[in-house]
């Protein structure tokens, strides 16, 4: 309703649906950088990890990261065939969690969901800490800052996912396609030079200290595995990305694997051409880099390139985790509130949940990547290969042309992850994994209790049999108001709209005024009872409301009507009183009463 002459009538905007209003859902190229910044960026250390490893069995045990990568780039071959399948099979996101509830039943599910959450709130604060810290390495003047700097660029994120995934996905555009020509300037510079060009931070021996046995490789095969991080995002956020949905998830998931396939056999190959050991102070990345371009500007460039892209890597899982959690809220299984998006579409309370939940993990930990490490990768890996094995299961019930083959891949790559979750889980429980291990049936156990309450809820509002007709009844409405003005007459026309029998309450301070206000009520002669309320400690809404706690209900519906005055122009709200939302929050609380806010707009 709106108060003054002239005024233009505005009609209410309606949230579109998905798959309305295409430029807030996503493109293959938005959906690379939105959705895949997590597995790209992990070249910077899924290499590294495997070599990390493998030195324990002294530098000629390097041999075998070529081979293991290939291992590596296999299995992501498969899970991007299989992630395209999810994607088909289960347009509306969710992942492995979808795939469970659909194929494996509800307690594989909850654990297919809680693990997810556990790795996206994960890749955030491993993403921005690992960022801080290569930040602090180029500026040493931020060593000991790094907690500040994530919590900043978490702010940053966590505001532009708040816009919308399409926002964040122009965003995060430049540096993408930044990042991965840099890398694939350096595979193809460095592999055509027969020597580095340069060398950087000092040489380290690494003697013998365990064989290259069949358990060394495993757990080199299981680390380097941290570099398919991310795969899943895209199946998780299917319903971000722009009609046709499925297929563009589906080029864009084809797109990931390609590019990361190629940057990951390719760092390799040219790890194996030139020897590259760990340096102290030195990423193999950065190594590499130096002896493809040397130590000049070029180098300081993509080393601050990739720290950048390493903190901005948390953005996916902003695209995927409120999709899931959005999922999970439809299922009963997280409060409703997790399901409500604005009209971009963004599901604003997951990404503050994510953001909130990532925000406190930094501060617990400090910011330190090495106490981060440990728990990363276990849950995404559980998830990998739920979702492989609910594949199977769907194979074998579906039976459609040459299903077989497709639940050979699919069994082929549930065998793969799952070995490569459990020597991660055994490798690291120790340093801190064991946390994951409690955190994950916690998160279990929080579902089935809100699924429970939701349960017993419906089963309380739930009829057995068709409900008599509504009988209507006198009803009271009671208005709150200062004085005659135009807020009076538009709030008493609406409060003879609600109800039979309308009653006037005003609170005053002063005796002149309350005369002044009878005075000019009994000119006007409405229709409806004035009742005056004294209020000698200044006080106005605990005086309405105690007011309303003396009505006699009868049996009878009463409604308290509160006009609320709201400028047009958001800058002038500030000035308004809001003693109207505070009296329907307290009413709302200790009564019984129906409350209902009118909003009276003023032209200005």
């Amino acid at each position: 309703m709106t108060l003054g002459e002239g005024s233009k009538k505005r009609h209410p905007k309606v949230p579109r649906r998905h798959g309305e209003g295409g430029k807030s859902h996503l493109t293959v190229a938005q959906g690379l950088a939105a959705l895949s910044l997590d597995a790209l960026s992990s070249v910077a250390y899924g290499p590294e990890a495997i070599v990390l490893v493998l030195v324990a069995a002294g530098s000629g045990a390097l041999s075998a990261l070529l081979p293991i990568t290939l291992v590596i780039a296999a299995l992501l071959a498969v899970l991007v065939v299989s992630y395209r399948q999810v994607i088909a099979v289960h347009p509306d996101g969710g992942g492995a969690y979808a795939v469970a509830k659909k194929d494996l039943g509800r307690q594989v599910s909850l654990l297919a969901a809680a693990s997810l959450i556990v790795d996206y709130v994960l890749t955030v604060a491993v993403s921005l800490a690992a960022g801080a810290a290569s930040l602090a390495s180029a500026f040493p003047a931020l060593a000991g800052h790094e907690p500040a700097v994530s919590l900043i660029a978490l702010v940053v994120i966590t505001a532009v996912n708040l816009r919308g995934i399409a926002d964040s996905a122009r965003v995060l555009m430049l540096p993408m396609v930044l990042f991965v020509v840099s890398v694939l300037a350096v595979i193809v510079v460095g592999l055509f030079r027969e020597d580095p060009v340069a060398t950087v931070r000092t040489h380290e021996s690494f003697p013998a200290v365990e064989a290259l046995g069949l358990l060394l490789v495993l757990k080199a095969f299981s680390a380097g595995c941290s570099a398919l991080t991310g795969v899943e995002a895209i199946a998780n956020a299917v319903p971000m990305f722009r009609k046709p949905r499925v297929k563009r998830a589906q080029h864009t998931e084809l797109l990931l694997g390609l590019l990361l396939g190629t940057l990951l056999v390719g760092l390799a190959l040219l790890i194996h051409r030139h020897d590259v050991v760990p340096r102290g102070g030195a990423t193999l990345l950065a190594q590499l880099t130096a002896g493809a371009f040397g130590t000049g500007w070029v180098y300081y460039a993509i080393s601050l390139l990739v720290t950048l892209v390493l903190g901005i890597a948390a953005n996916t899982s902003f695209g995927g985790l409120p999709v899931l959690m959005s999922l999970l809220a439809k299922d009963d299984r997280l409060p409703h509130i997790f399901a409500l998006r604005s009209e971009r579409p963004v599901h604003r309370w997951g990404v503050a949940a994510l953001a909130v939940l990532a925000g406190a993990l930094l501060l617990i930990v400090d910011a330190d990547t090495q106490r981060l490490i440990p728990l990363y990768a276990i849950g995404v890996f559980v998830g990998f290969t739920i979702s492989q094995i609910g594949l199977v299961r769907h194979w074998r019930t579906q039976r459609p042309d040459r299903w077989w083959t497709r639940a050979l891949i699919n069994s082929l790559g549930a065998v793969l992850t799952a070995v490569a979750g459990v020597v991660l889980l055994a490798t690291k429980f120790t340093e801190g994994a064991w946390i994951v291990v409690l955190i994950v049936p916690l998160l279990m156990l929080l579902f089935s209790r809100i699924e429970r309450y939701y349960t017993f809820v419906k089963d309380k509002l739930s009829l057995d049999a068709t409900p008599p007709r509504p009988t209507r009844t006198r009803g009271l409405v009671i208005v709150p108001l200062g004085g005659v003005d135009a807020v009076a007459v538009s709030a008493l026309e609406a409060a003879y709209a609600l109800g039979d029998e309308v009653v006037v309450v005003a609170v005053f301070d002063d005796q002149a005024k309350a005369e002044s206000m009878r005075a000019d009520w009994a000119r006007w002669d409405p229709g409806a009872r004035l009742d005056i309320v004294d209020s000698p400690q200044h006080a106005l809404v605990h005086p309405v409301i105690d007011y309303v706690e003396q009505i006699p209900l009868e049996g009878r519906p009463v409604t308290v009507l509160i006009p609320q005055v709201e400028p047009r122009h958001s800058r002038y709200r500030v000035l308004e009183n809001q003693r109207g939302f505070l009296m329907a929050g307290l009413l709302s609380a200790h009564t019984g009463v129906i409350v209902c806010l009118l909003k009276l707009e003023l032209d200005v």
